[in-house]
């Protein structure tokens, strides 16, 4: 049977002479025999042993593995799949390091960000459902509308892009602020008021929906145009705007509609609308347009007038 010494065997796997003494010495590969003069010998069988043990040690398995692994207690594919589920741990937090990182040069607050992107699944939705339990829970509320409310989950994949990880602070931020949870059971409320009286609480009809996109659209063109909401031209813009609302809601145009609708949930509080834009951010959903900005404005120019 061929016999080997430490110098061929280097030159045959790849590793250093040192290194083959020492896994030899661990009894890793222990010497097959030994030479009149002493010297250490392997068979062929050390020589592939030593092959596996160079692999593992490449792929990251530790000695003590290495060994249980020669010894045959437990088998290379056990080790492979639990090594394996390691590295995607691993991995999965290296990637929310970097986007956290990717974050905080962008002028984030780092140490927020990173216990925020450390959480799991369900200690993010944990924040969401102590929000909707707060705002939602003291009131009767239209049962779609709840349910389809609670039923939204936060998927901030484990790769996270910088915008993800920004939208989910934000979010965060949002749902645990004092004053916009306050504002939240304002709308919970007339929401519950608006309901017992009667008031159909389904999905606004296809009319509503283009007085609506016709009120965000007389907002964005003031704005572009630098209309200040306190301005004369502001006022011809909500009464146009009052105009439209009256038809599609069918009640007489008084020029009060766009004050009274600053007491609906469409209109109360523009963070409602960004709270749907972060999700879908977060979420990896087809964008959602933002009308935080048109809604402020047309919040400000329905203040009662003179």
């Amino acid at each position: 049977m061929t016999r080997y010494q430490i110098g061929e065997l280097a030159r045959m796997t790849g590793l250093t002479v040192r290194t083959i003494r020492f896994y030899s010495d661990q009894g890793l590969i222990p010497p097959t025999s030994r030479t009149v003069g002493g010297y250490r010998t392997y068979d062929g069988e050390a020589v592939a042993k030593l092959k596996l043990v160079r692999t593992l040690r490449d792929l990251g398995v530790d000695l003590p593995t290495a060994g249980r692994i020669l010894a045959r207690e437990v088998t290379v594919t056990d080790v492979a799949r639990a090594h394996a589920e390691a590295i995607d741990a691993q991995m999965k937090t290296l990637r929310l390091r970097r986007a956290v990182l990717r974050a905080v040069a962008k002028g984030g607050e780092m140490e927020l960000m990173n216990e925020l992107a450390r959480m799991s699944d369900e200690e993010r939705q944990r924040i969401l459902d102590d929000f909707f339990e707060e705002v939602f829970g003291p009131y009767e509320l239209d049962p779609q509308f709840e349910q389809h409310m609670r039923s939204v989950r936060i998927e901030l994949p484990d790769d996270p892009t910088t915008e993800q990880l920004e939208a989910w602070v934000e979010l965060a931020k949002l749902v645990q602020d004092p004053d916009f949870r306050a504002s939240v059971k304002r709308m919970s409320q007339q929401h519950e008021e608006r309901r017992r009286d009667g008031a159909d609480m389904s999905p606004p009809a296809d009319n509503q929906m283009e007085a609506f996109n016709f009120a965000i659209a007389q907002a964005r063109e003031a704005l572009e145009a630098g209309i200040t909401p306190e301005s004369d031209a502001a006022r011809e813009i909500v009464n146009r705007v009052n105009a439209n609302w009256a038809e599609a809601l069918g009640v007489p145009n008084d020029e009060r509609v766009v004050e009274r609708l600053r007491t609906f949930s469409d209109f109360a509080d523009p963070r409602a609308e960004r709270y749907w834009v972060l999700i879908a951010k977060i979420n990896g959903w087809p964008a959602m347009p933002d009308h935080s900005r048109e809604r402020a404005w047309l919040r400000a120019a329905g203040q009662p007038l003179g």
